[in-house]
């Protein structure tokens, strides 16, 4: 079946993990206590506090037990919605004031504009939130990269390790499996959308593994089924 859909996933994928863990997770540790302190009040920040209250069994919890409770999340990288939104929020903050800059590799970024050029439509779908993902792709050392993709996917669509995320996430841009690529560095995500019946690949930017699953070393590297 012919090939019409690239969906990549961000951390190891199109970005360096360092990035991730090394930028990203601790500038939204350094920011996370005022940010919600200062910005309780704002109807996103409000939907995040409460749902995490909820999910500990404190609807009502003060300010300092939801903080604490994202604080925890943070250490055991937990991968909580109302956790990843508020990132996504603090590192908006980082990323208009200059403090952040988006990580992309150069391989990546040429071989996702020659995919556009060639017809193909292109998604992500990442842990982290959707305007997590749009703020890394938007502020890049390339410029606004955004306009390259279709749509973007976090968990609201499930857990990347899920099959039925997979699923979903087919029938949101109405593809057949067959016709999407899932590209990632973690065989364990790559199992779930294969078994959704996706086509998937792995990069390995390191040194290359033992694998089951066809592999590329970066972008270049890939080879697309047409």
């Amino acid at each position: 079946m012919t090939l019409k859909a690239i969906l990549t996933d961000i951390e190891g994928t199109t970005s360096a993990i360092d990035f991730v863990h090394q930028v990203l997770f601790p500038y939204a540790k350094e920011h996370l206590e005022d940010f919600v302190f200062s910005r309780y009040k704002d109807p996103q920040v409000a939907d995040c506090i409460l749902a995490v209250g909820h999910e500990i069994g404190q609807p009502e919890a003060q300010l300092q037990t939801i903080v604490q409770t994202l604080m925890s999340w943070i250490a055991e990288d937990r991968k909580a919605t109302p956790l990843k939104t508020l990132q996504g929020l603090i590192w908006e903050q980082g990323y208009r004031s200059g403090a952040l800059q988006g990580h992309i590799y150069e391989d990546a970024m040429l071989e996702l504009k020659q995919w556009k050029a060639q017809g193909l439509s292109l998604y992500v779908y990442s842990s982290g939130s959707v305007q997590a993902q749009c703020l890394l792709f938007q502020h890049t050392r390339y410029g606004d990269l955004t306009g390259l993709f279709n749509g973007y996917f976090d968990t609201h669509m499930g857990p990347k390790q899920h099959v039925q995320s997979y699923t979903n996430i087919v029938q949101q841009i109405d593809l057949s499996p067959q016709q999407v690529l899932f590209l990632s560095d973690v065989e364990a995500e790559l199992e779930a959308a294969q078994q959704a019946g996706l086509e998937v690949c792995l990069l390995q930017r390191d040194a290359v593994q033992s694998t089951v699953f066809p592999y590329a070393r970066d972008f270049a590297e890939i080879v697309l089924s047409r």
